[in-house]
């Protein structure tokens, strides 16, 4: 048996800890026979899990036979690739044919004699998806990692339109928090401002240790002495396992290797993108050993009302924690050693 564990972003690893409730919430909504949301954003820190999350969930629903999913880039235009996706899958070509849409302006389908070519994209995926709806059909979109561009502008407000028209069209997008939070600023794009968030939090500590006892053979306290070293960031899971796979079992000799994975492949980009001033607060922080907002803004010699926007900003970026009242706590395993040595 290779290793179980993988390094390789965007891809659902052999081995995970599944967040099912979570994932039960969309599909259970998505199937509701008067589904109360069509979007969910999946948001959270790099190496929080997103792409699985959404892997997950497109693979349960595609073992249903009325639903097809299809998986856009988000760099490309959106539009024409979902109408190029779904006249291309073969198991919809005979719906298409049978309504008699002439798709042949876009370059796809069959020209169609006697009936005009549609000109419009958007018109013609409502024709599309009309039609799959009148066969009990319904369409998951997936967008993975995307940012505020036209591409998802011009989309999102398509879908917009497609949804008032109550047709079964669903719409899963992954994203870093700023990402997504510009998108839904968006001032036409109202309906993703009130979606639903599913913000990747830690994993549950308990769960990683059992699955370090049974994949590494480790007996119960060194595998939970393992697992408390990834504070349930799941690329911590994945990096670590990893490793002491390689390491025959032995996580204690791989743990600088381990600091190295995490600042090269993650923490050097989050603290590109952090400000100036993210940065200060974060190393204050990370200077604090108590976690104290109180201490940490002494540290900084500033006010309550001058801490709280950073805080909060910081918190939903995933970098730390807020939930216990009065501390603030890094949810990155070493990321404060990280911030000290690169302040």
């Amino acid at each position: 048996m290779g290793n179980p564990f993988s390094m390789v972003f965007g891809k659902e690893p052999a081995l995970i800890v599944s967040r099912t409730a979570q994932e039960d919430k969309v599909i259970n909504d998505f199937n509701a026979e008067n589904p109360p949301y069509q979007t969910y954003l999946i948001t959270g820190v790099r190496g929080s899990g997103k792409t699985v999350m959404m892997t997950d969930i497109s693979n349960r629903l595609r073992e249903d036979k009325d639903w097809i999913v299809i998986e856009l880039n988000p760099d490309r235009d959106l539009l024409n690739s979902l109408a190029a996706n779904l006249s291309s899958n073969n198991r919809l070509a005979g719906i298409f044919k049978e309504a008699r849409l002439n798709l042949s302006f876009f370059g796809f389908g069959v020209e169609i004699s006697g009936t005009a070519p549609i000109t419009d994209i958007e018109v013609a995926l409502r024709e599309m998806i009309s039609n799959l709806k009148k066969h009990h059909k319904k369409v998951l979109i997936t967008i993975d990692e995307v940012s505020n561009n036209d591409n998802i502008r011009t989309f999102a407000s398509a879908f917009q339109i497609m949804v008032r028209h109550d047709l079964p069209v669903f719409l899963l997008m992954t994203g870093l928090y700023e990402n997504i939070n510009a998108i839904q600023d968006e001032k036409n794009l109202t309906f993703l401002y009130r979606a639903p968030k599913l913000e990747m939090k830690a994993l549950n500590i308990g769960a990683i240790a059992q699955k370090y006892a049974q994949t590494l053979h480790l007996d119960e306290d060194k595998a939970l002495e393992m697992a408390k070293l990834t504070k349930g960031y799941p690329f911590a899971f994945q990096v670590l396992g990893y490793l002491t796979w390689n390491n025959e079992g032995d996580y204690t000799g791989v743990i600088p290797e381990y600091r190295q994975y995490l600042e090269e492949y993650v923490y050097e980009k989050i603290w590109s993108e952090l400000s100036s001033r993210d940065r200060e607060i974060a190393y204050a922080i990370a200077k604090c050993n108590s976690g104290k907002i109180k201490d940490i803004r002494q540290f900084l010699d500033i006010e309550s009302n001058q801490f709280n926007p950073y805080r909060k900003r910081l918190i939903k970026k995933g970098i730390i924690d807020g939930s216990e009242y009065g501390i603030v706590k890094f949810t990155l395993p070493f990321f404060e050693r990280f911030v000290v040595e690169n302040y």
